[in-house]
């Protein structure tokens, strides 16, 4: 027969194991929400770093307005395009000031190309910025200069 001693070692042995994994459950959960927290904390701090670093916008206006002949058969129309490019490198500013003939020409044959009807809808005019700004690029490209534009955006867009 044991004795009542023997069965108060023998819970406490059974014990043992799920004390211990109790503990090592617990440390794991700890150490993986110390983990967490410290990545979240990462993410939001280089995010912040990464927005105060992107330097700010910078509008070079094509000056004056473009007026050209679109390409309607039907009859004769017209499109004014009031046009800023839009960069965030000093370097690429420049570039386009001293290129800006040279642009202007290249946008002015662009817009000589395309009819009211295109230009009637939102995405034909989508698709004409995005090939100015092509062109704009090629151009700077071409010439062995910064090409870091961003964007080409139309401030009035009139077709007559």
């Amino acid at each position: 027969m044991s004795s009542p001693a023997d069965k108060n070692a023998a819970r406490k042995s059974s014990k043992l194991p799920w004390i211990l994994l109790s503990l090592v459950v617990l440390g794991g959960a700890g150490a993986g929400g110390f983990f967490w927290w410290q990545s979240q904390q990462a993410t939001a701090h280089s995010s912040k770093a990464a927005a105060a670093a992107r330097a700010p916008a910078q509008y070079f206006a094509l000056e004056p307005a473009f007026v050209v002949n679109l390409a309607d058969s039907e009859s004769v129309r017209y499109l004014q395009a009031e046009v800023q490019l839009v960069t965030r490198d000093a370097n690429t500013r420049a570039a386009m000031e001293l290129h800006e003939p040279a642009i202007r020409n290249k946008l002015l044959l662009l817009f000589g190309q395309q009819s009211s009807a295109q230009l009637g809808q939102r995405t034909g005019k989508e698709r004409l910025q995005a090939s100015a700004l092509k062109e704009v690029r090629d151009l700077l490209k071409r010439e062995a200069a910064p090409d870091k534009v961003e964007a080409v955006i139309f401030t009035s867009l009139v077709t007559q």
